[in-house]
């Protein structure tokens, strides 16, 4: 694509030389640029791709996107220079054009706990209605049953675009995609065409990006207060704080509002019964009255499960269709999922790495232990220390047993990760090798007992200083299982 037809109507001033250049790739990487590539010099925390610009070019890239404070530090270039004040929204825009298809009909979920779950289960919804549906987030591109590699929760938008045309030429019709905060915060998801958004709960993470939790929060509600078109629906639980405050957001835009949750106003849960593998759910609202019959375990799963109905009537599946979906739901991989028994204990592994998520997989977890709770987790490195100490205070108020161990220690020092934890939690157990913490919990269940591994859930590595080493929770408790006879 010429590149006057690229930047038509974008918000950009141009310098430098190189004439009207065919466009071929978009990158903000300048090691992955290639003859035709435009190269983003965006700014970021550790170095500002400004100082890259020169490579890129004798790389071959044919014009270079800037912001307005890179401009004045780059030298005369014989390509094109695109001057933004948002160069990040601005790189978004290009993908958009650069790769122009979508599916159809597009859902986002926002929120600290639950993005992975909602977007699963709004897949599966979305399949059993008949429609070729996808997931995308942390675990990758799910089209169907066919699961793909991917590493980032929201990817960048060059990457995310290319995948959206990529699953619209695969006659993908029906996305869910989950929105991270710091996807939101950096323009990724601004020009995806959007059909409904959902919020799921807010809860202590990611500050050592956002610093407060007030800006945690205004890279939350861009999803509804920028990204989201009006024409979209949002999906959301009122009866918190941050709740309203989305609410309130939609409405300041003319944003319809879907509320759901135990004050919902369309979808209200007036009672749960546990079940065995399971649980019943009474519903009233705006839809009718319902009885739902949901194969997975958890009030937080319950909540999960609501949202992707919410969000497949947002996008104008019948609620009565939606509702009954609901019972061919099955759980994702490393959600609070039942991995093996052994002697009358079962064992559990879970994502759970944020104090509102342990908090709640141990609370889904306590009716089921007719013996002990016990849980084996850690915390992960150059991540915010702050929840390590709160994640440590929950485990201790609600295990009858603890086992401190190594999550991804990345470059920090393992031992003073595990010793930030045990301040809150003197009665644990200290095991730093993650496999020896896991043969160790399993190794001492007893009848009656529930173990859940918490932290790494799906993951297949380890990150320890600058390498990922193989290590899966499900091989290792498998392995521990084996060795005691149990199932798995």
């Amino acid at each position: 694509m010429r590149l006057s037809t690229l930047i038509a109507g974008l918000a950009t001033s141009r310098s430098g030389g190189g004439g009207d250049p065919d466009i071929s790739g978009l990158t903000a990487d300048s090691r992955s640029v290639s003859h035709g590539s435009l190269f983003a010099a965006l700014p970021g925390g550790r170095h500002d791709g400004a100082a890259f610009a020169q490579e890129a070019v004798s790389r071959g890239a044919a014009a270079i996107l800037i912001s307005e404070q890179g401009l004045s530090a780059l030298t005369p270039q014989p390509v094109p220079v695109l001057v933004s004040r948002q160069p990040r929204l601005t790189l978004s825009q290009l993908a958009a054009r650069l790769y122009p298809r979508q599916p159809a009909t597009i859902v986002a979920i926002t929120g600290t706990s639950g993005k992975t779950s909602v977007a699963s289960f709004a897949r599966q919804i979305f399949s059993t209605l008949g429609h070729r549906s996808a997931s995308l987030g942390t675990l990758g591109v799910v089209v169907g049953e066919e699961e793909r590699y991917g590493s980032l929760t929201t990817p960048d938008p060059v990457a995310l675009h290319r995948q959206l045309d990529e699953l619209a030429g695969d006659n993908v019709t029906h996305l869910a995609l989950e929105a991270s905060s710091h996807g939101l915060d950096q323009f990724r998801l601004d020009s995806v065409r959007l059909a409904a958004g959902a919020f799921t709960n807010l809860s202590h993470d990611h500050l050592d990006y956002h610093r407060t939790s007030e800006a945690y929060l205004a890279a939350k509600l861009r999803l509804v207060s920028e990204v989201m078109p009006v024409s979209a629906t949002l999906v959301v639980d009122c009866s918190s704080a941050a709740g309203v405050a989305f609410e309130a957001a939609a409405e300041r835009r003319g944003i319809r509002v879907l509320s759901l949750g135990a004050k919902g106003r369309d979808i209200c849960v007036t009672s749960r019964d546990r079940l065995a593998q399971g649980q019943r759910l009474a519903i009233t609202g705006r839809y009718g009255a319902a009885e739902i019959l949901l194969p997975l375990v958890g009030d937080f799963q319950a909540a999960n499960a609501l949202v992707a109905a919410g969000l497949a009537i947002a996008a104008g599946e019948a609620p009565e269709r939606a509702f009954a979906a609901l019972a061919t739901l099955k759980g994702v991989k490393g959600r609070i999922e039942h991995v093996g028994s052994v002697d009358g204990a079962a064992v559990y592994v879970d994502y759970a790495h944020k104090p509102d998520a342990l908090d709640n997989v141990l609370d889904a977890l306590r009716p089921y232990a007719a013996g002990r709770l016990v849980v084996v987790f850690g915390c992960g490195g150059d991540r915010d220390s702050a929840k390590r100490a709160v994640m440590g205070e929950i485990a201790a108020r609600k295990a009858d047993v603890v086992i401190v161990t190594d999550d991804n220690p990345r470059s920090e020092d393992p031992a003073l990760i595990r010793a930030a934890i045990l301040k809150t939690c003197p009665g644990a157990l200290e095991i730093g090798s993650r496999g020896e913490a896991i043969s160790h919990a399993v190794d001492c269940l007893r009848a009656g007992d529930i173990l859940v591994i918490a932290g790494k859930g799906h993951e297949t590595g380890q990150i320890v200083a600058d390498r990922v080493l193989p290590f899966s929770d499900h091989e290792a408790v498998r392995a521990a299982i084996s060795v005691r006879g149990g199932q798995v």
